[in-house]
């Protein structure tokens, strides 16, 4: 298998597209100005504890508190431990207390961000911390674990792993997991990630003691580095970005802890926007849409609402086998694969339900069944099928931690009174600045004139005046906007003048 990572970065936006065998799998996004948390490490505090719920809001210093569960809170000694706090008559013995008697309002708390805000939802906060690196993961103040990643499946590498991990961690303080990129892994590269990962916890373990409320004491890598950390592998033929600044970032990244993979990276300077030369655009714009073809005929509806995602299997025009129940197989069989990179190309969490054509057949069901399971054991977010039903129902959960694509991409549509969805101003807007770079570098012009909704222009004017000037004295072209208010939302044309 040959992957691709290609990187579009603008002053706004950063986009990364994971490629296998030239098919999009996977898009990741970030705007400047609602970028991702995940990750990031907080002193907090409690600002009010919810006993029905077993849960806390905890503020991190975001325009809305974050909301901690009681499995997400560490005994009261691990959190003396993590603050300095003298912890000799605080028991260990609270795993089933009330929450009101492991924290207290007003409490400090040091946090990590797991779960990203999501529409009306603050962040979802813990106080069980970990550090990523590219082979290992540190759990501060977690003696004794030094486990493994379930995706390692082998049993020799498995028991390698284990010895390798109890000789290089006896007697720490701290625990470690083998992510899945440590299968193979020498015992000097993980212990290289070792010492880089405790060197870096002294760090943040001294910003803690000394930190103040609300302040952020471990910052996650940007998406492009962080990206490149977590799917770097054997498999990655190329890294691509667009952007001088990235690839300056992504070189020193690549240099200091996989110098063998400089090779691998490229700056991407063609005329032809890089999403634009490998069709990611026109996939991204393909994955809002609820209608999915399938190569023999049939299809997917995928409706994405607040409680959950259905998504429905239908044979369409493919006849296919004079046996009806052959030709439902079939096409249940080929929707599998289908769904599978649809979930994780959308970015979709929470509970989703599959509802494959009924099928008469118990081996039927069961080998659909496991194809389903097959395909989504590719996914890196954690997945699990909870079986197959009479009718053919299949339920999934997905771990959500960022909004799926539709929800970055789109909102409901004003127009018809939240029955469809258009694109957000803000994704038409970065949709716009591309179109003219686009247009810039395939024609010699000396004026661009813009024509667009009224939303769209004035969105410009009020939140993007200062991203139109920079556009303009990159491009070294004067651009004029003009407002249509015959165009919907999304609408917008480049006239060359």
């Amino acid at each position: 298998m040959n992957e691709e990572i290609l990187i579009n970065s603008t002053p706004n936006e950063t986009r990364v597209a994971l490629v296998e065998n030239g098919v999009l799998q996977e898009v990741f996004m970030e705007r400047n100005r609602n970028g991702s948390i995940v990750g990031n490490i907080y002193i907090g505090r409690i600002e009010k504890i919810l006993p029905g719920l077993q849960a806390a809001f905890v503020n991190i210093g975001m325009s809305r508190s974050a909301f901690m569960h009681v499995t997400d809170i560490c005994s009261q000694k691990k959190i003396a431990r993590i603050d300095g706090i003298d912890d000799e008559v605080i028991s260990e013995q609270n795993n089933f207390q009330p929450i009101s008697k492991i924290i207290h309002e007003g409490q400090r708390v040091v946090v990590q961000v797991y779960k990203d805000a999501i529409g009306s939802k603050g962040a979802r906060v813990t106080c069980k911390l970990s550090v990523p690196s590219r082979f290992l993961v540190l759990l501060p103040n977690e003696p004794d674990v030094n486990t493994l990643s379930i995706r390692i499946t082998e049993e020799a590498e498995r028991q390698r792993l284990v010895e390798l991990l109890e000789k290089i961690n006896s007697n720490s303080e701290h625990g470690i997991i083998a992510r899945t990129n440590a299968e193979d892994c020498n015992e000097e590269d993980l212990l290289r990630d070792y010492k880089f990962l405790q060197k870096l916890w002294r760090v943040v373990s001294q910003r803690i003691k000394d930190g103040q409320f609300k302040q952020l004491v471990y910052h996650e890598f940007d998406l492009p580095v962080r990206v490149v950390r977590d799917f770097i592998s054997d498999k990655v033929r190329t890294i691509k970005t667009d952007s001088h600044e990235v690839y300056a970032k992504l070189s020193k990244f690549i240099g200091d802890y996989v110098p063998e993979w400089q090779g691998q990276l490229i700056h991407y300077q063609e005329v032809r926007p890089i999403f634009d030369y490998h069709n990611i655009d026109d996939e991204i714009n393909r994955a809002l849409k609820q209608f999915v073809p399938l190569k023999s005929g049939g299809n997917l509806i995928i409706d994405q609402n607040e409680a959950m995602t259905t998504i429905d299997v239908n044979t369409g025009k493919f006849i296919g086998f004079k046996n009806q129940e052959e030709t439902i197989f079939r096409t249940n069989l080929e929707a599998v694969q289908m769904i599978a990179r649809q979930i994780r190309l959308r970015n979709l969490g929470g509970i989703i339900i599959a509802d494959f054509i009924d099928m008469e057949e118990e081996e039927h069901k069961q080998q659909v069944l496991e194809s389903l399971e097959e395909y989504l054991s590719k996914d890196p977010t954690r997945t699990h099928i909870h079986g197959i039903t009479k009718l053919g129902l299949v339920e999934v959960t997905r771990k959500r931690t960022t909004e799926s694509l539709q929800h970055m991409l789109s909102e409901q549509c004003k127009n018809c009174y939240g029955l469809g969805l258009v694109k957000t101003v803000e994704t038409v807007c970065y949709e716009l600045f591309r179109e003219i770079i686009r247009t810039v570098r395939q024609f010699k012009t000396g004026q661009i004139m813009v024509l667009a909704s009224t939303q769209l222009i004035e969105y410009i004017y009020k939140e993007q005046t200062e991203s139109l000037s920079e556009l303009e004295e990159e491009l070294g072209k004067r651009i004029s906007l003009q407002a249509e208010s015959s165009y919907s939302q999304e609408q917008f044309d480049v006239v060359l003048m």
